[in-house]
């Protein structure tokens, strides 16, 4: 996991992530074989994601901390719902 030291960077990696996390839930088919697959590796982004708002957040200015704590609550969102499938 690259570390960025610029805020900027470090909030987009953070977006980024959530970004590319909510389309890999949006894209689990639960019935399919592959399925198992799939959720292994949601999880994988979803933890990935959730270092890189952390590593986004030592460094966030205000804004950028209210928007990655809203992150946050998207993912969290994303795990509760997989964890009830």
């Amino acid at each position: 996991m690259l570390y960025h030291k610029n805020k900027q960077e470090a909030f987009q990696a953070a977006q980024r992530g959530l970004i590319e996390t909510q389309t890999l839930y949006e894209d689990i088919v639960k019935d399919s074989a592959s399925y198992g697959h799939q959720l292994k590796h949601l999880k994988q982004e979803i933890n990935e994601t959730y270092e890189q708002i952390e590593n986004a957040l030592e460094v966030a200015s205000e804004h950028q901390r209210e928007q990655l704590e809203n992150f946050q609550k998207d993912l969290k969102s994303i795990v509760d719902e997989v964890n009830d499938i």
